[in-house]
């Protein structure tokens, strides 16, 4: 017999989610962010359910070249570009769009001979730090692929470094975006997640939503349920032993957990190696048979331990939610001093995977 943790993905949740996406947006083209193996679902099973989309953003060539692969004639953002010229002829053949966020990016590209034209978006440092172009470098930039004749269409874009937490600055970046890029006429793509979901003034020809397609919200204060979003994965296990516990005792390595009372508590086939934070401590919720409880003391490898108390009749074999459907996933992260994205994203490989 296996061991009894899978990830269940549910597709139809992550095309309901596209659908609360175009529901907020409804004007704008929708860019289905993909990158990191779809968040942890897959990528061509993630790209399979969010096929409805507009277009879809990747990191790195090779998860392009996948999905073109695969059959997917969308256009392919490359969010942090290209990172040697010689993986321009690639981009060309497989009809992408690299992100331009530095001066010579667009230089490179200009130079370089292509048989084909290439569709560009320019990114622009609003107030994020990242990566983008000082706006004053815009207009070199725009002369530079204007003059270039393997150069396509040319799409603006920037992002936002609070659209979940403070509306002040997504105005100032949009209005220095604004500055720089008023009597342009060309497109532009500007809101993540949050800022769909919650500053429609962002909305412009193309969003570009991302953990909102998977289920989680962008907001500390609510769930993806709170918005309408359907948990894309439930982790699952099952308790693979039963262990009864004095007052005093201690629960794990380091016995980080000190029993209060005598006390029942279960251990569960799950722990770091399986991409569960090894930093979650005690109190962690947890579903044991559809009730909560909490983890105890500290993740090991392999296993967790969890608190039978509310749980009485939980024995070897009864299952257990890590996070999903009727745990959402933002409340483990909250208690694990993380955020849903990195839980998601965090899956190993060796964990079981079934579509369903």
């Amino acid at each position: 017999m296996a061991r009894p943790l899978i990830a269940r993905i549910d597709s139809a949740a992550l095309t309901h989610n596209l659908g609360v996406a175009h529901a907020a947006a409804p004007h704008a083209k929708i860019l289905a962010v993909v990158k990191a193996d779809g968040y942890g679902h897959g990528l061509t099973r993630t790209a399979r359910a969010l096929r409805g989309a507009d277009g879809f953003a990747v990191l790195r060539l090779e998860e392009a070249a996948q999905l073109r692969g695969e059959g997917y004639s969308h256009p392919i953002v490359l969010l942090e570009g290209f990172f040697h010229p010689d993986e321009l002829p690639e981009i060309a053949r497989l009809h992408l769009r690299p992100v331009i966020h530095r001066t010579d990016q667009a230089d490179i590209l200009a130079r370089s001979h292509l048989n084909q034209r290439v569709d560009v978006l320019v990114k622009l440092n609003t107030g994020m730090n990242r990566l983008g172009l000082n706006p004053k470098r815009l207009p070199e930039t725009l002369a530079t692929l204007r003059a270039a004749p393997n150069i396509g269409s040319i799409t603006l874009m920037t992002h936002f470094a609070s659209a979940d937490e403070d509306s002040d600055n997504v105005e100032q970046q949009l209005a220095r975006f604004q500055a720089a890029t008023q009597g342009l006429g060309l497109p532009a793509s500007l809101a993540n997640s949050a800022a769909l979901l919650r500053h429609p003034q962002t909305h412009t020809e193309w969003v570009r939503p991302g953990i909102m397609l998977y289920g989680a919200s962008p907001f500390a204060e609510q769930t993806g349920e709170d918005l309408g979003l359907l948990p894309a994965m439930t982790l699952e296990s099952k308790l693979i032993g039963v262990q009864f516990v004095r007052k005093g005792e201690g629960v794990g390595y380091g016995a980080r957990y000190i029993a209060e009372r005598d006390m029942k508590i279960g251990v569960v086939a799950a722990g770091y190696a399986d991409g569960y934070p090894r930093h979650a401590d005690t109190g962690t919720p947890i579903l044991v048979g559809g009730e909560l409880t909490r983890t105890l003391g500290r993740v090991s490898m392999d296993m967790l331990n969890v608190d039978l108390t509310p749980v009485p009749t939980a024995h070897v074999g009864s299952p257990v939610t890590l996070w999903g459907v009727g745990l959402p996933v933002e409340r483990v992260a909250a208690a694990a001093g993380t955020i849903s994205y990195e839980l998601l994203t965090a899956l190993a490989p060796r964990v079981p995977v079934e579509e369903i």
